[in-house]
């Protein structure tokens, strides 16, 4: 039987959102963003000063965490952190190999050698495997609160506790999210965040490092301000090997207007994602990212998809060009884990040729999907678009 939705846009039939439907934009902005920073121009204090001070307490509070420490970008943030806790040369530390390499080149640049651990179905490091990779050199596991959905950090901190070493969350996608109803970044030792272009709060670049530990706090502080002492000593009095790594007051004011808006954003995307969640457990083949009721506030950064392709009826790479030929913007991801990237092969500190991941290397190869978080600040409307797209090509499968 011919279906009622061919042909597919890929085959010349009509797009289920044609060219004159737009999805929603980023990043947000408004009058508050552009009064900010023309207040910043005016005032003439340009420089890390009263305005990065006012966001670092709103996303403290914002966050649930005793302290934030702003810095230049989330890349930073982690390598900071690593020096503040004193890893280096001859220290190992568990990361995933699915997740953009700065969490992993991070290590690499503070001279330790990073240990990847396969992810489960969460899209999140797999605790089991976490603990199975410790050694007498492990310095720290680093998960990755993938997409917004925070990794099991009961299990992690088990773990940790169990051997002595911090948990350092690479919370880059997970503003406002919470586990048990405590903030991101609070919930290991510390965790880290970024503001870059594409993120939920953004000034084009930034990063925050947040932590309910003063002492690690001062040690932060003091790297990301040329090595200086938090406070109360002359400007040029150096303590530790630093770099500067400081948000001007443009980023601070301009993230200060993005935080007002964030609560209202989590909850429309919230919302949307509850949606699709229903509506992809009727369409055989795509599975959404697993959730936790202990994720008790969900940031969605990106939304998720797990692809099946014997029961959907398609590779995913003929699915990906049909949904965009039908107007949705979603894509297949990370080409390769970590490990297999041309900076990780032949390096002198550890041998990744024989390192096998086979989550993450299947949601690379053939079954991760994705698509950004501003799809998801839509409407119902736009919602129902994506699921009629995937039934669409679902019903036409056999014809791609």
């Amino acid at each position: 039987m011919k279906s009622a939705y061919s042909p597919l846009a890929i085959k010349g039939g009509a797009p289920v959102r044609d060219t004159g439907r737009t999805w929603p934009a980023w990043p947000v902005h408004d009058e508050r963003e552009h009064r900010a920073v023309l207040e910043v121009l005016e005032s003439g204090k340009w420089f890390f000063g009263d305005r990065v001070k006012a966001f670092e307490a709103a996303y403290a509070a914002f966050q649930g965490a005793r302290h934030c420490i702003t810095c230049n970008s989330g890349t930073a943030a982690a390598e900071i952190i690593l020096q503040a806790l004193g890893i280096g040369p001859g220290d190992e530390v568990l990361v995933p190999p699915y997740t953009f390499v700065a969490t992993a080149s991070a290590v690499l640049r503070v001279g330790a050698t990073p240990i990847f651990v396969d992810v489960d179905d969460t899209w999140c490091m797999d605790p089991d495997l976490a603990d199975a990779a410790i050694t007498p050199r492990t310095r720290a596991i680093m998960p990755v609160h993938f997409g917004g959905r925070i990794c099991d950090m009961d299990r992690m901190n088990d773990i940790a506790a169990k051997h002595g070493i911090p948990v350092i969350e690479d919370a880059c996608h997970c503003w406002g999210g919470q586990w048990k109803g405590k903030g991101a970044g609070t919930l290991g030792a510390c965790g880290f965040f970024s503001f870059q272009a594409s993120k939920n709060i953004t000034a084009g670049e930034g990063g925050a490092i947040v932590t309910d530990d003063e002492e690690l706090a001062g040690e932060i502080r003091s790297r990301v301000n040329c090595g200086r002492p938090p406070s109360g000593t002359p400007w040029y009095h150096h303590i530790n090997v630093g770099t500067n790594a400081r948000m001007t007051e443009f980023q601070a004011a301009i993230l200060s207007c993005q935080l007002e808006r964030m609560e209202e954003q989590m909850l429309l995307r919230a919302r949307n994602a509850a949606q699709l969640n229903h509506g992809f457990e009727g369409i055989p083949g795509l599975t959404p990212q697993r959730t936790s009721n202990r994720n008790s506030r969900r940031a969605y950064h990106l939304y998720c998809l797990r692809f099946d392709e014997a029961a959907f009826g398609c590779s995913r790479e003929k699915f990906v060009r049909a949904a965009n030929a039908e107007g949705w913007p979603v894509s297949a991801g990370y080409p390769l884990p970590l490990y297999k990237q041309p900076v990780f092969l032949g390096l002198p500190l550890h041998d990744y040729n024989g390192c096998s991941c086979p989550v993450a290397e299947d949601l690379c190869s053939r079954s991760g999907l994705w698509f950004a978080h501003q799809l998801l600040l839509g409407s119902e409307q736009d919602m129902k678009d994506i699921l009629e797209i995937t039934i669409k090509i679902k019903s036409c499968a056999k014809d791609l």
